[in-house]
């Protein structure tokens, strides 16, 4: 496994900068740089997924019972029957640190956003890892406008900075105990349910689908109910 050194500042002293001049990168050198994305088979696009042990938050509260992470999806199955995909994940994480990953990223997302896969998720498995991090994430957004973005994330931290977020993003707060109401301080959110009425993702009743559904994105719904794994 590849050990991740520190690339982010721990007093979250990152000072953003949205005025800078990204030179285009190939596709196959942004292959190298980033690895791969993930493709998850229920959602409309692409993601880059992380190690879910490595989730500053979620990593705790997965040993917590009755919480959302307790028997995390992306600490079980595939994620770890497969060596193959927990070593692609430990490779994404170490090459956020890449001083090309921006531009990386960038034009792999613009690449798949001319076939028609306008829709990107931010972590399908892991989470944001600090201010660094998240400035990246919101320059790849600005440089890729006609793309619509979500990031689900357990990091309280991230709310000082949604009003930095640029508009195509939707960060969603994810709420921390299985049916728990929505945290009403946060724009966006997203909650467990174990009660079926409760439940707004459509999901479970599309074969396991997001379909036509694109709720997630949508900055004008202020929480996604989803059913219990």
């Amino acid at each position: 496994m590849l050990q991740l050194g520190y690339y982010g500042t721990r007093n979250n002293n990152y000072k953003f900068n949205f005025n800078l001049h990204i030179d285009s990168v190939k596709i196959k050198q942004a292959d190298k740089i980033i690895v791969s994305l993930s493709k998850p088979d229920k959602m409309p696009g692409y993601a880059y997924g992380l190690p879910a042990w490595e989730c500053k938050t979620g990593a705790k509260l997965a040993k917590v019972p009755g919480s959302v992470c307790a028997g995390c999806y992306a600490m079980k199955g595939n994620y770890t029957r497969f060596p193959e995909i927990k070593r692609a994940q430990y490779r994404r994480l170490a090459a956020i640190r890449h001083p090309l990953w921006v531009r990386a990223m960038t034009a792999k997302i613009k690449s798949y956003a001319v076939s028609k896969h306008k829709y990107f998720r931010w972590h399908d498995a892991g989470d944001v890892q600090d201010l660094r991090h998240l400035a990246k994430i919101f320059e790849v957004c600005k440089l890729t406008p006609d793309v619509k973005h979500w990031m689900p994330t357990r990091e309280a931290w991230t709310k000082k900075y949604i009003d930095r977020a640029p508009a195509n993003l939707v960060i969603r707060f994810s709420g921390t105990m299985i049916d728990q109401p929505a945290v009403k301080s946060w724009p966006h959110t997203s909650t467990v349910s174990t009660r079926p009425e409760a439940r707004t993702c459509p999901a479970p009743d599309q074969g396991g689908q997001c379909k036509s559904c694109r709720a997630c994105w949508n900055p004008e719904i202020k929480n996604i109910a989803y059913g219990k794994h």
